[in-house]
């Protein structure tokens, strides 16, 4: 039962993720400096599987983490989850992002958008986790 909760919060978080980019993508290729296809609308590797299948294992690894650490500090009820999904997104995913993008001196904007699906896609795992 706790694999397909692990799994059914990682495809919560993925489905975000695709909101979440799908509104942010013009400001996100400018601040990425991704490389645009011929018409300069959509990333060159759009239609690459592989960003999207590691995105996808990626989300798989942080929802069973999370399940674990949930489990370990009782954290049992949807509020008690959103929050702390919420904190991991914001305390620790994104501060090694800031970390990343200020060496790589990427963009503050970068950060922002990739830091906020980080902090927001965390709470919607940790919603998930706690629902079932």
């Amino acid at each position: 039962m706790e694999f397909i909760n692990v799994v059914a919060a990682a495809i919560a978080s993925f489905a975000f993720g695709a909101v979440w980019y799908m509104s942010l993508a013009k400001p996100w290729m400018a601040a990425s400096g991704v490389e645009l296809d011929a018409t300069g609308q959509q990333p060159a590797n759009r239609s690459d599987p592989v960003p999207y299948i590691t995105s996808f294992l990626a989300a798989i690894l942080v929802a069973g983490m999370m399940r674990h650490i949930f489990a370990l500090s009782g954290i049992d009820t949807v509020g008690k989850g959103v929050v702390s999904g919420f904190g991991i997104g914001l305390f620790l995913v994104t501060p090694w992002i800031a970390t990343f993008y200020g060496f790589g001196a990427k963009p503050r904007k970068l950060l922002l958008i990739d830091g906020g699906y980080a902090t927001f896609g965390c709470a919607v795992i940790g919603l998930v986790l706690t629902l079932f």
